[in-house]
């Protein structure tokens, strides 16, 4: 199944770097109540991921939070260290954004965003999206069509949309 509009997001439970090691998070628990974005890339340190995905949702978080935004969430399929690393590298937990791991592509599998692309060595990745989630449910989805590109998925595309 993939994820639409007005659809419930699964249960999932994602694994972050914490101060003692490798945590789980239940994604229920950041959506409960809460007004949160969710935008998910192919993987960490990837070109688009890293220069421009992340980076928009940067440069749009303070408009976002604006408009009503609890949080806003990135996930990728790669393991909590690497989302730490990546996370230190572009500023993004600084800039207030929680880097969130689907270390088995569990929930990206489930709402039907898992992609295979053999030639880039990329199995069982994330397609490119971003998501308005409140209490739950999906209000607000934009997904790239086109591989290498962040155009729709954007921070400021999210943006204009609320």
């Amino acid at each position: 199944m993939t994820i639409s509009v007005g659809n419930r997001l699964p249960e999932a439970t994602l694994l972050k770097i914490g101060e003692d090691g490798p945590e789980s998070v239940a994604l229920s628990d950041k959506l409960a109540g809460r007004k949160v974005i969710i935008f998910g890339v192919p993987g960490a340190f990837t070109p688009t991921c890293h220069s421009a995905h992340v980076p928009s949702f940067i440069r749009s978080k303070d408009a976002l939070e604006a408009k009503g935004v609890d949080e806003i969430i990135c996930i990728s399929v790669n393991d909590p260290h690497v989302m730490k690393a990546w996370s230190d590298a572009t500023g993004a937990s600084d800039a207030g954004l929680t880097m969130l791991a689907d270390a088995q592509s569990a929930f990206t599998t489930e709402i039907g965003m898992s992609f295979d692309a053999p030639p880039a060595g990329l199995m069982a990745r994330s397609k490119r999206y971003a998501m308005l989630v409140e209490d739950g449910v999906v209000r607000i989805l934009n997904e790239e069509v086109a591989r290498g590109t962040c155009e729709i998925s954007g921070g400021e595309n999210l943006l204009a949309a609320l």
